[in-house]
């Protein structure tokens, strides 16, 4: 089931997604820090735009890929901001991201389930 696209992609969303969580959490923790500057995650977009995989067509029937989706592990970049941190900004971040990483796991659950429905007889 892991080689379906949904899969690898709500995959690579939850890893940029951690990686994204631990960038806003150093930044929190460092927010009294002197001289710290933020750091920042690039956009999940970016990521996917690293990635070099698409959709196989197995049928002439079959709908054709819209372009890259999960395939090889693309890297999320960590770049430092010349901003102090806002711990405002941080926490809306981190609302976003809880939000972000619920509504992956819903899509990959809902299609787990699809596929199980699929498969019984």
């Amino acid at each position: 089931m892991s080689s379906l696209p949904i899969f690898s992609l709500a995959s690579k969303h939850a890893e940029w997604l951690t990686i994204r969580q631990q960038t806003v959490a150093n930044n929190i923790a460092n927010a009294e820090t002197p001289d710290y500057k933020a750091s920042e995650v690039s956009p999940f977009q970016a990521v996917l735009e690293d990635t070099s995989s698409t959709l196989r067509r197995t049928n002439p029937l079959h709908l054709t890929s819209g372009g890259n989706v999960a395939g090889k592990y693309g890297t999320a970049e960590v770049q430092q901001t010349e901003n102090s941190v806002s711990i405002e900004k941080e926490i809306v971040e981190q609302t976003e991201l809880r939000q972000s990483y619920e509504l992956n796991t819903s899509i990959a659950k809902a299609f787990h389930r699809m596929i199980l429905s699929v498969a019984k007889p």
